[in-house]
């Protein structure tokens, strides 16, 4: 039984990839999507976004998120610029988790981000990376195929869909997109003047270590309250720390995509809007970022960028009131995300 069961799974695998997936190779390669002035260049070592190239509203070209020259800069990174991380992105509490009696103890992670993925389908619009994650990875159960597919949609628009399906044991799933944006360009410095609207009432609020305590709470009237948009540095005297915590999205319109988040940036004009499926959100202004010297030579100091991360909440694994991140053998895990980047004349 246990034999069709898995027979069934791979059948099953085959189908859900069969559009996507052209060839896998072990080789570190480079890939471009590009539709008119707007270009997205990604590697297949983490399935890192390696830039994202578009227009100010005077038409000048610039590279909007952080990251590196080279691919050994990458392989030597501690920030995980542009990378997908998992198989449980964010954190969990004393890196232990009990599933179906199990007590399951995890390793310092190498994660998604530092393994190169074989290669699907790919063209000028769209290109698929794959990554079969073993059972015992990282301490976790099971063996899990995992793809994640980017494409440019409509106009300045793109969409990034991770999927993962575990074979044969229940497994937590919690994959993210580390980009660190900066809509001034990668090399215009802080982010403090970045204005944000997050469309998320409620945050899980952390202890020292930064893990959850379980709570959800109210943002109504505190320095995380973005429901009105403000510039992000406008409360860094009550947060001297900066940003690192998950909000609870908005649920507005049930059964559609929500939207996240706006950001704009004043010099440049340029927008970003973001909408996913997850039920929450990481937002981080890179309080971490110490002097890491980048692309073109230039030097990232704090709070050079920003990140949000679509994600289930961190620790949930430890907190049954949380949204499960359990996935069975055979069910399909899908984070969706969708940018929109516009300018303001």
């Amino acid at each position: 039984m246990a034999n069709i069961f898995l027979f069934s799974c791979f059948v099953y695998l085959i189908l859900l990839f069969a559009n996507d997936v052209e060839a896998v190779n072990d080789d570190i390669g480079f890939y471009e999507l590009k539709k008119g002035d707007f270009s997205v260049k990604l590697t297949n070592y983490g399935a890192t976004v390696i830039s994202v190239i578009l227009p100010d509203k005077n038409g000048k070209l610039d590279d909007i998120v952080l990251g590196f020259d080279s691919i050994d800069d990458y392989k030597n990174d501690t920030t995980y610029f542009g990378a997908i991380v998992g198989r449980v992105a964010n954190r969990i509490g004393r890196a232990q988790f009990t599933l179906d009696g199990t007590d399951y103890k995890l390793v310092v992670p190498k994660g998604f981000s530092d393994v190169i993925w074989g290669v699907g389908s790919h063209d000028d619009h769209h290109v698929t990376f794959i990554y079969n994650s073993v059972d015992g990875e990282e301490g976790f159960p099971g063996d899990v195929a995992v793809s994640v597919t980017y494409m440019l949609v409509e106009t300045n628009k793109l969409a990034v869909k991770m999927r993962a399906m575990p074979l044969n044991k229940r497994t937590p799933v919690n994959l993210a997109l580390h980009a660190y944006w900066n809509l001034g360009g990668h090399n215009s410095g802080d982010i403090f003047s970045h204005t944000i609207q997050l469309l998320a009432s409620k945050i899980t609020p952390v202890d020292e270590e930064l893990i959850p305590t379980g709570e959800i709470v109210d943002v109504k009237d505190t320095p995380y309250d973005f429901h009105k948009p403000r510039e992000i540095g406008s409360m860094f005297t009550q947060l001297p720390d900066g940003y690192d915590i998950n909000y609870e999205l908005d649920d507005r319109n049930p059964g559609h995509l929500k939207k996240v988040a706006v950001v704009q940036e004043s010099v440049s004009g340029r927008k970003l809007e973001l909408w996913t499926n997850q039920p929450g959100v990481q937002f981080y202004t890179s309080n971490m970022l110490n002097n890491v010297k980048g692309k073109d030579g230039f030097v990232y100091a704090q709070y050079a960028g920003i990140c949000l991360e679509t994600q289930g909440f961190p620790d949930a694994v430890n907190h049954p009131h949380f949204p499960s991140q359990i996935v069975n053998p055979g069910d399909i895990y899908e984070n969706i995300m969708i940018y929109r980047f516009t300018t303001a004349h």
